[in-house]
């Protein structure tokens, strides 16, 4: 193949090559560094190969801005205008003809085609640009286009294209596919590293960084950040810092119109100077004219789906190796060039080597759909580079599932190819289908438009207020949305619900219930305060400050964050009538009793729930039932036994139970509080059949609940071995504290054991007393476990120090024989 263009680039001399490669095998594998001229000369170059037979080249790229620069950039070099030889089809806006042979689209639009026509009619050869950063899309698009060559189409060619790529792997997964590298830059890039302190926002950092370069560089910059926000605010900083005039400041990102997009890629004008703030939509694909300094911040915003929690949310993280490469590349594109990077030079080792597929983090609910469609319900069956991960695909059988876009098997129904006519999310298309059944199609085709073209609206977390700036944006990219919705709401089969059949809601249902339509599982309640709780069970919150918060109910769009705390984004109103009448057959009636710990009572309540939330509930009376009883007794031990009635003899009867359990262990049940706890049923339950209060629960049923536990043969053992009480010689009875901590004790008046001889015992004389004995005054003066020692011992010591202030009380001098007194000695005596 020999073709010669006016303006020299380093992929031309592996043209040729390509072109022999082309000939002799229907796949191969193109890795040319940035700047080589892969995007546009290859194309070109292809267009009159033979086996072409003037069919079609589709060239895929990952956006649009790249999709219509290098689709003008071809025309260009052809002397055409863009539509003719060349063209390019991307959302929002197409420029072909019956004369167009090359066509640039988007990876998605490619998709959509494959589906449409798996044969691809007359189309010689498939090009994937800038497969590196490994779309969802072009997943899928080569996957499906490998299946039609490898099943349909032998003499379609496919070539996977990419500066940074690993080329062998893709090679194998393509049969073994043949391996073309182009080796050079167009121009010299030195590279500068600045380092980052970490305590530094970004923004200013970037900020001094595109300062300095302009003070000692010639030339344009472009500055890679990692989202619009902080695009905004670091062109903020830089109008602080840079007065010359110029120098011009421009934004670079997604959810830009194409005009102001497009303005951002044109040269400076003669003498001036461009500073283009980009996100990672900048890295591949484009050449900004006049660019020769980049100043990279190395960070990327990247989607990351959750499917535990069913949200994606946005993740600023390091970029990888190759998409810093590619970064730097831009620089070097039309002269040589500087890059500036925000890290030290050994980090970028520890950088991951290349971007995280989308497939790997990616809602794939569209993915599953689309293969439905193509008869595939195991991606396993088609050359995936990597295998969609098993919870993901789960989660997207189980929502295609529930939106009736998939039946039991797997396979797509007549109403999910319905929700695939409409090339959105499924949930998308399945709320511009119900609403469309109720005379609503172009109201929610609207919402679809907003919620998938960023930006569009503004950024009010309220989606009637972007609505309402939507419908009065005459701008071009606002015209184009609008068309795009126009033609949904055009593509709807379904019909519509005659009204007197729509019930006794509004005739058109509002933006909350449309969006509900789509999230059913984001239906969410007021809890305070701008908290909510989702219908999924999730919290989040919005902007306390917002009008949304003091809404009762509202069905969110988007939200991030985590499951405990995401932060709601966008999202509209919705009324209980509403959710009511909408979701009628999901909501469910349940009285549920519980336990008020304040009152120690029970409370009954009749509940009306979706799902997690509460749709109204009602006091009701409570019922005494065994079920009852069960919550009481759950309740009550919650909140500690100590709150039962008991009484003093019944406490002591369980100290009585615990202690011959500790000294005897077999037999004797576990009365202790963790021990009662987990026998509620056995004793406590049965107790309160009759009771919804701690009031009705007296101290007489406590007793026999708990006396019933001990069986019929201890409890003659429990009155002879643990005995209330001890009978002193004088035969005072004296109560036994089985609670004191060195064991069962009594106090006693010392006078009143003269005469005992043998220490007093229980629990058939295997545990003494702990004896505390008592002055007369009763005062303690000896704790003893062995009377008798006590009598031969100590006694004469207490007698000496007690006698004199007590001589009205017998102090003899051998206790052990004198008689036992409760009384003094008469006076005189």
């Amino acid at each position: 193949m020999t073709k010669t263009f006016a303006s020299p680039l380093p992929i031309d001399v592996v043209l040729d090559e390509l072109g022999r490669t082309l000939s002799a095998s229907n796949t191969a594998v193109l890795v040319a560094p940035p700047g080589a001229g892969k995007t546009t000369r290859v194309p070109l170059a292809l267009l009159d190969a033979s086996w072409t037979k003037s069919k079609k080249i589709i060239v895929l790229e990952p956006r649009r801005i790249a999709a219509r620069a290098s689709a003008e950039r071809m025309a260009k070099t052809l002397g055409e205008r863009a539509g003719e030889t060349v063209g390019y089809r991307v959302r929002f806006g197409s420029k072909v003809s019956r004369a167009t042979r090359i066509e640039v689209v988007t990876e998605g639009i490619f998709s959509r085609q494959i589906l449409d026509d798996p044969e691809l009619t007359g189309v010689a050869a498939v090009l994937f640009d800038e497969f590196h950063e490994r779309s969802l899309d072009a997943d899928l698009g080569l996957a499906l286009a490998r299946d039609v060559q490898t099943g349909l189409r032998e003499d379609l060619r496919i070539l996977v294209m990419s500066a940074t790529i690993d080329g062998a792997r893709i090679a194998k997964r393509l049969g073994d596919a043949p391996v073309i590298e182009s080796e050079g830059r167009a121009f010299p890039v030195e590279t500068r590293y600045l380092g980052r302190k970490p305590d530094a926002p970004l923004e200013r950092q970037m900020a001094d960084a595109i300062a300095v370069a302009l003070r000692t560089e010639a030339g344009s910059v472009l500055a890679f950040l990692p989202g619009a926000a902080e695009i905004r605010r670091t062109q903020n900083m830089l109008a602080e810092r840079v007065h010359d005039a110029s120098v011009e400041i421009v934004p670079l990102f997604g959810a830009l119109d194409a005009a102001t997009q497009d303005r951002a890629i044109a040269p400076a004008p003669k003498g001036h100077r461009k500073v283009v703030l980009a996100t990672s939509i900048a890295e591949t694909s484009l050449t900004i004219e006049g660019v020769r300094i980049v100043v990279d911040s190395g960070m990327a915003r990247v989607p990351r789906y959750e499917p535990d929690i069913g949200l994606t949310r946005l993740e600023t993280i390091r970029a990888s190796r190759a998409a810093v490469d590619q970064r730097r590349g831009r620089a070097g594109r039309t002269e040589p060039g500087v890059c500036y990077r925000l890290w030290d030079e050994p980090q970028t080792a520890s950088l991951a080597a290349y971007t995280q597929p989308e497939i790997l983090s990616a809602d794939l609910s569209t993915l599953v759909l689309d293969l439905a469609q193509w008869g595939v319900s195991d991606p396993a069956a088609l050359t995936f580079l990597d295998s969609p991960p098993a919870p993901a695909l789960n989660e997207a059988r189980s929502l295609l599932r529930e939106l009736g876009a998939l039946d039991a098997d797997g396979r797509i129904t007549d109403e999910g190819k319905s929700l695939r006519a409409l090339a959105l999310p499924p949930r998308l298309a399945r709320m511009i289908v119900d609403s469309h059944r109720l005379g609503a199609g172009r109201e929610a085709a609207d919402i679809a438009a907003v919620l998938t073209e960023r930006g569009l609206g503004g950024d009010s977390v309220d989606l009637e207020a972007r609505l309402d700036n939507f419908r009065r944006d005459r701008s071009p990219r606002a015209a184009g949305a609008r068309q795009l919705a126009e033609r949904w709401a055009s593509q709807v089969a379904a019909p519509l619900t005659p009204p007197h059949q729509r019930g006794q809601g509004e005739a058109i249902p509002s933006t909350g219930v449309m969006l509900a339509f789509a999230f059913p599982d984001r239906v969410a309640r007021n809890r305070g305060n701008g908290s909510f709780v989702l219908v999924n069970g999730r919290g989040a919150s919005v902007d306390p400050a917002s009008a949304l918060a003091r809404r009762p109910y509202i069905a969110v769009a988007e939200l991030t964050g985590t499951a405990a705390s995401g932060r709601i984004l966008l999202a509209a109103p919705i009324t209980q009538t509403d959710i009511e009448l909408r979701f009628a057959n999901q909501i469910e009636t349940d009285d549920e009793v519980v336990f008020d710990r304040a009152a120690m009572a029970l409370r009954a309540r009749r509940r009306k729930r979706l799902h997690a939330i509460t749709l109204s509930e009602a006091p009701l009376a409570v019922v005494p039932s065994m079920a009852a009883a069960r919550i009481l007794a759950e309740g009550l031990t919650g909140a500690g036994l100590d709150r039962l009635p008991w009484s003093k003899p019944l406490k002591q009867w369980r100290d009585r139970v615990m202690f011959l359990r500790a000294a005897q262990r077999e037999g004797w049940p576990d009365l202790s509080d963790t021990g009662l706890a987990a026998e509620i049923e056995t004793w406590l339950v049965p107790a309160l059949s009759d009771a919804t209060s701690l009031k009705d629960f007296s101290p007489g049923d406590l007793s026999d609940a708990l006396m019933a536990l001990l069986p019929w043969n201890l409890r003659a053992r429990l009155e002879r071995e643990a005995p209330t009480h001890f009978e002193a010689p004088t035969g005072t009875m004296l109560a036994i504290d089985y609670q004191a901590e060195q064991g069962p004790t009594i106090t006693v008046r010392l006078q009143e054991l003269f005469g005992l001889t043998a220490h007093p015992s229980i629990a058939q004389g295997r545990v003494p007393l702990v004896l505390e004995l008592l002055s007369p005054a009763h005062r303690p003066v000896q704790v003893t476990r062995d009377l008798p020692g006590f009598w031969r011992g100590s006694y004469a010591a207490v007698r000496s120090d007690l006698r004199g202030r007590y001589p009205r009380h017998p102090w003899p001098d051998d206790p052990a024989n004198a008689p036992p007194t409760r009384r003094v000695k008469p006076r005189g005596t």
